[in-house]
């Protein structure tokens, strides 16, 4: 018989992740935007190199957005990054919050008095 894995597996050592802080952060975000009707999936993935939150308009489509977290960027531009459909750097930065402006800018809607 073959070798029986236990599910699941604890973290593997040298992998990258989200905090409880960061992962509560976006995906507020995420949520806010389901309810406005912009995004209707998302995935994550942990790997070695970075940590990415990718957030789609339909599950068959490349993610609108993806949010990075790398920690080897922490000391040179910032660990964070927004990158677009395109895979064009959005915006990147030290801190989470700088970094999810741009997308929080588009749930703000003008109120006329």
């Amino acid at each position: 018989m073959g070798i029986v894995t236990p599910f699941p597996q604890p973290r593997q050592p040298g992998q990258v992740g989200f905090e409880r802080v960061e992962l509560t952060r976006i995906l507020d975000l995420y949520g806010r935007m389901v309810a406005a009707g912009h995004w209707r999936d998302y995935a994550i993935d942990l790997g070695r190199d970075a940590a990415v939150f990718s957030a789609f308009r339909r599950a068959a489509e490349r993610p609108e957005f993806r949010i990075e977290k790398r920690p080897s960027l922490r000391n040179k531009q910032g660990m964070w990054a927004l990158v677009g459909e395109a895979g064009a750097i959005v915006k990147r930065g030290h801190d989470l919050g700088p970094v999810l402006a741009p997308v929080e800018r588009r749930l703000m809607k003008l109120v006329e008095e």
